[in-house]
């Protein structure tokens, strides 16, 4: 059985933009709802703000199932959550 997992894109009112199979693809996305303002766009996770980057995306999500990340700036944010496709 293959574990397929899938990221799941909102913004900030919890609407929804989409789904992913691609980190890359979730990741430039995010990136480009929230870089709007004239922030920094940081990433939320569990009370540590550090830069966004694919490798650091990566290293968060690696192992973990049914998480959300936060992405934020000044003007905008979304939530990426990762889950199973389910059978």
């Amino acid at each position: 059985m293959t574990k397929i997992y899938i990221y799941c894109l909102f913004d900030h009112q919890d609407v929804f933009y989409g789904v992913y199979s691609s980190l890359k693809a979730v990741h430039r996305d995010a990136l480009k709802i929230c870089n709007k303002g004239s922030s920094q766009v940081l990433v939320d996770y569990n009370g540590d703000y550090v830069v966004p980057t694919l490798k650091g995306l990566r290293n968060l999500l690696k192992g973990e199932c049914e998480i959300v990340i936060k992405y934020f700036s000044d003007s905008d944010g979304v939530k990426i959550l990762k889950t199973k496709l389910k059978e």
